[in-house]
């Protein structure tokens, strides 16, 4: 059963002081801000199409995550990257016309 009291009313209007501490990250949080600022270093590097890396994949990554995280890294630092699949991860290069996907609807003038 709950219990119920009366208070005084500078308890409801008086925000509630508690110490700013900073949290700290978790070990999995800290891994993936450490691989965002490798992505980043790594896409800083690529800047012509002849700069091609290669990721490779540990054994409990999913490759899917990290292709992802590889084309955040990408928006971010305001480049265009094509991913494509390797034997051991992913290779990632600068997109020039003849590496960008033919899927889908074809470009208008407009959007070119």
């Amino acid at each position: 059963m709950v219990k119920i009291r009366q208070v005084d009313v500078a308890m409801l209007d008086k925000p509630k002081s508690s110490p700013a501490r900073s949290r700290e990250l978790s070990p999995a949080a800290a891994a993936r801000e450490a691989q965002h600022r490798q992505f980043v270093r790594m896409l800083a590097k690529i800047t012509d199409r002849n700069e091609v890396f290669e990721v490779r994949l540990e054994s409990n990554e999913k490759p899917l995550t990290i292709r992802q995280r590889l084309m955040k890294a990408a928006d971010e630092a305001g480049k265009e990257i094509v991913v494509r699949k390797s034997e051991r991860g992913w290779l990632v290069g600068l997109a020039t016309d003849d590496r960008r996907s033919k899927r889908g609807r074809r470009r208008t003038k407009q959007a070119a």
